[in-house]
C-alpha cells in the first residue's frame, strides 16, 4: 500500500494512504438528568474505496484566489436562504420572520465577521474537501495549533431545517474546539430539494466513514471520534447511527463502525417525527414540505430515532450504540424540549446510555449562537470537551487552566438579538 502526500489547503502537507488507488487533487444504561441551569463483537469493515482529495495548496493561491472564494460561498449561503423562502412562501408571517432575520443577522455581524474571517483566511481551516461524489459532498477540517500527538476528533453535522443546512456554520465551533486541540470536521449534505431526508443520511455517513478512514493523515485519532448534530443534523445524524447499527448487527459489511463513535452530542434537535408535524406547520415548516423532505408521511416512523430504539427486532444494534448525550433549551420554540427528553427516556428504556441535559431558560439559538458569541464559560460547550478528555490527565489539567473564551459582541447586542430570533 503506497504512501503519498496532500496538502489540504495549508501550506502543511499530511501524509496519505491511497488504498491501492490514485490519490488526486480535485479540489450504565441510565444516567442521570442535569438542570443546568458492548458487546464485544466487532463488524468487518470494508477498505475505504473513495478517492482522498484536497485543495490545492495554499501556498500556491493569492489573495485574489481567496476572494473568489469568499464570493462564491456567499453567493452560495444567499441562494440557500432564497431556496427557503420559495419553499416556505412568501406570505405575511414569513415576511416578518425574514425581518426579523435579517435585524438578528445585524446584531450579531460583529461576531459573525470575526469568524469569517477566521474561517476563510485562518492556515489551520482547510475548506471544502470532498468526501463523495455528490456535489454538496464537502467538509471542512479545522486543526489545533499544536501538531503533537494523535488529537481526538469531533465530526459536526449542522443543522438548517432540513432546508439550509452548511458546513460553515460549524466555524465558531471549529474555532473554539480547536483551541482545546480538538480536530474538528465540519460536514455538508444535500438539503432538500436536492435531495430528501434518505439522500442526507446517506451523504452524513459517507462523510463519518471519510474521517473515520482518512483522519489519522491529519494527526487525528481513529479511536477517539466523537459525534456531534445540531438542531435538523442532530436528527440526520441520529438517523445515520441507528442505520449503520443495524447494518452491523446483520454482519453486513461496513466502511466505518458504529463502535468507533465514542459519544454522540445532540444539539436541540428532534427525534419524533410524528409528534413534530403539527408543531413545524404552525411555525411555518408547512406540512406538505415536510412531507416532501421526508418522502411522504408513511415514511415518518421509519425516520424517527425515537419510535425506530423502541422497536424490540433491532435490540442488538441498540447495543452497539454510543452513549447519548442530549443537549436542549427549555425554552425552545423550534423543537421543544420535550423531544430531547422523550428520546432519552426510550433510549434509557431500550438499554442505551443516554443523558439529558436541560438549559433552562435557553432558546433554540442561544445554545448555539448566543452563548458562545458571548464568551466566558459556556456550560455546553465546557461539558462537551471535559466528555471529550476525559481519558485523559493532561488535557483535563490545560482545560482547568484554559482562559475563557473571548466576547464576540456586546451583551446588549445578544440580548436583543434573543428577543427578536425568529428561531
Amino acid at each position: 500500500m503506497a504512501t503519498g502526500m496532500v496538502s489540504l489547503q495549508g501550506s502543511e502537507e499530511f501524509p496519505l494512504m491511497d488504498n491501492n488507488q490514485t490519490s488526486t487533487i480535485p479540489e450504565s444504561n441510565k444516567m442521570g438528568t442535569n438542570i443546568i441551569g458492548e458487546n464485544d463483537w466487532k463488524p468487518e469493515i470494508e477498505p475505504h474505496r473513495w478517492r482522498i482529495p484536497g485543495q490545492i495548496d495554499q501556498s500556491s493561491q493569492s489573495f485574489g484566489q481567496d476572494i473568489r472564494h469568499v464570493a462564491s460561498e456567499t453567493y452560495l449561503i444567499t441562494g440557500l436562504s432564497f431556496k427557503l423562502l420559495r419553499y416556505l412562501g412568501v406570505g405575511y408571517r414569513w415576511i416578518i420572520r425574514l425581518l426579523a432575520l435579517l435585524c438578528y443577522a445585524m446584531l450579531l455581524l460583529p461576531g459573525f465577521l470575526q469568524v469569517a474571517y477566521y474561517y476563510y483566511f485562518s492556515s489551520m481551516v482547510h475548506r471544502s474537501i470532498i468526501y463523495g461524489d455528490q456535489p454538496r459532498n464537502r467538509l471542512d477540517l479545522y486543526l489545533p495549533t499544536n501538531p503533537d500527538g494523535k488529537k481526538p476528533v469531533v465530526v459536526f453535522v449542522t443543522g438548517g431545517a432540513w432546508i439550509i443546512g452548511y458546513k460553515a456554520w460549524g466555524s465558531l465551533l471549529g474555532l473554539q474546539l480547536a483551541k482545546r486541540d480538538i480536530i474538528v470536521a465540519c460536514l455538508d449534505y444535500r438539503n432538500f430539494p436536492q435531495g430528501t431526508i434518505r439522500d442526507m443520511i446517506k451523504d452524513v455517513s459517507q462523510g463519518i466513514s471519510f474521517v473515520c478512514n482518512n483522519i489519522a493523515t491529519s494527526g487525528g485519532d481513529p479511536d477517539r471520534i466523537y459525534l456531534v448534530g445540531q438542531s435538523a443534523g442532530a436528527h440526520i445524524s441520529a438517523c445515520a447511527l441507528f442505520e449503520q447499527a443495524i447494518k452491523e448487527s446483520q454482519g453486513k459489511s461496513c466502511s466505518w463502525s458504529v463502535t468507533q463513535i465514542k459519544s454522540y452530542f445532540a444539539l436541540s434537535g428532534g427525534y419524533n417525527l410524528v409528534n413534530l408535524v403539527d408543531h413545524f406547520d404552525n411555525r411555518g415548516l408547512y406540512r406538505t414540505i415536510f412531507f416532501s423532505i421526508m418522502e411522504g408521511e408513511s415514511s415518518l416512523k421509519k425516520y424517527s430515532p425515537e419510535l425506530l430504539v423502541q422497536d424490540k427486532s433491532i435490540e442488538k444494534a441498540v447495543r452497539l450504540l454510543p452513549t447519548f448525550y442530549l443537549f436542549h433549551g427549555t425554552n425552545d420554540n423550534s423543537i421543544p424540549s420535550l423531544a430531547s427528553e422523550n428520546f432519552a427516556d426510550a433510549l434509557r428504556k431500550a438499554g442505551a446510555h443516554a443523558e439529558l441535559i436541560l438549559y433552562k431558560g435557553k432558546t433554540h439559538t442561544d445554545l448555539f449562537v448566543q452563548d458562545p458569541l458571548r464568551g466566558g464559560k459556556d456550560e455546553l460547550f465546557e461539558h462537551m470537551v471535559s466528555v471529550i478528555h476525559a481519558d485523559d490527565q493532561e488535557a483535563l489539567a490545560k482545560d482547568a487552566m484554559a482562559p475563557p473564551m473571548r466576547r464576540f459582541v456586546p451583551e446588549i447586542l445578544l440580548k436583543i438579538a434573543g428577543r427578536i430570533s425568529p428561531f
